[in-house]
């Protein structure tokens, strides 16, 4: 039997949803989901339908607003063959797809109205008439339906039939945006995170990047978090990420502001992200030939300098930290290139870079003809 996909979180929010799901699972009654785009919708339905008697029976989803209008009544009920032209055999529509089962109807706010008249008479008299036959075909099926709009609003406008609407709003749920139930992100990019690794390890982010995650109001909620979360994966394999390390077009515009602002109020990265940077050579060894518990304690980048350099202590007359940073950057590059006999590749891997942005930083400090 398949299960469906979990449900994280455990906020107040979703401790609440998942409370209220046990208690309606077995009901018979439809149920309307509303919520933003993006705040797992079909995934409530789904645990709905797992956590029912019907969990046996097949979950069939159906996006209202993907389907041409004049392709759903085919898509719902079934059409015989010759009904129309291009019906050249029997079609099984969604409802009978889903007999015993949960048929999931989402943005059923999409609906056309004549369609909304055929689909009430259906959950009203429990029998669909395929396209094209006489028959009606009776069905056992429970309705759940998902919409982002307010069918309220769309029922003083005209577009919805409130009939229909309180057919299917017998049982209420409603999905919080990820803005309401900021302290299930952690969690949530744990398990994307982990989704998206592969085989590698999967990426990890510091603590000033998961505040600044915390702090985002995600417009597009949990469908964004998964992915940017499956973006840094494949960008950043592996990587314990900051977020001022991220190039900023990787980044969405309200965590890009978030990433200016950071760099405003903390202009010098924490020791341990500017490690993150650079290359290491074996696994628990870092650069600068500085021991776990003593890098651990570094609270400042001007301490990494000093120690590439072998100060002891700022210079009195103070230094460029921008231009510090380039010089230590390019002599990686040097050694890097140097080791790999000048292959490009080679040196890109040894320092987790991308080819391209090896060749951008080639390019930058003019090392192709040094």
């Amino acid at each position: 039997m398949r299960q469906s996909s979990p449900i994280i979180g455990n906020s107040q929010p979703m401790c609440a949803i998942r409370q209220l799901i046990g208690t309606i699972a077995n009901s018979e009654a439809t149920v309307l989901i509303n919520g933003e785009s993006g705040t797992g919708k079909e995934l409530v339905a789904q645990a709905l339908h797992y956590q029912s008697n019907r969990a046996e029976a097949n979950f069939v989803p159906l996006n209202c607003a993907a389907i041409p209008k004049d392709l759903m009544e085919s898509e719902l009920f079934g059409h015989r063959k010759g009904a129309f032209t291009g019906a050249l055999a029997d079609r099984v529509g969604r409802f009978e797809l889903a007999h015993g089962g949960t048929l999931f109807l989402d943005e059923i706010g999409d609906l056309s109205l004549d369609m909304q008249v055929k689909l009430l008479r259906v959950l009203q008299e429990r029998v669909v008439d395929p396209v094209g036959s006489t028959r009606p075909v009776k069905i056992d099926v429970r309705v759940v339906a998902a919409t982002h709009r307010d069918l309220e609003v769309e029922i003083a406008e005209g577009r919805f039939r409130e009939d229909l609407y309180y057919r299917l709003n017998v049982l209420p749920v409603t999905t919080p945006p990820l803005r309401e139930r900021r302290d299930d992100i952690p969690l949530l990019v744990k398990f994307y995170a982990e989704r998206f690794s592969a085989k590698n390890t999967p990426v990890s982010f510091t603590p000033d990047f998961i505040e600044a995650l915390k702090s985002y109001n995600w417009p597009g909620n949990v469908r964004e978090l998964s992915n940017l979360i499956h973006r840094f994966s494949t960008l950043f394999a592996g990587q314990r990420l900051s977020l001022h390390v991220i190039p900023a077009p990787m980044l969405p515009k309200g965590l890009k502001q978030l990433q200016e602002e950071q760099k405003d109020n903390a202009p010098e990265p924490h020791a341990a992200d500017v490690l993150q940077m650079f290359p290491q050579e074996e696994p628990g060894v870092v650069p600068f030939d500085v021991a776990p518990d003593e890098e651990a304690e570094r609270n400042h980048v001007e301490d990494i300098i000093m120690l590439a350099q072998g100060m002891s202590e700022l210079p009195p007359e103070g230094m460029s930290l921008k231009e510090r940073m380039a010089q230590i950057e390019r002599g990686f590059i040097e050694q890097a290139l140097e080791r790999a006999d000048g292959n490009v590749s080679k040196t890109a891997r040894m320092l987790n870079l991308q080819r391209t942005t090896l060749i951008e930083k080639i390019d930058k400090y003019r090392l192709r003809s040094a």
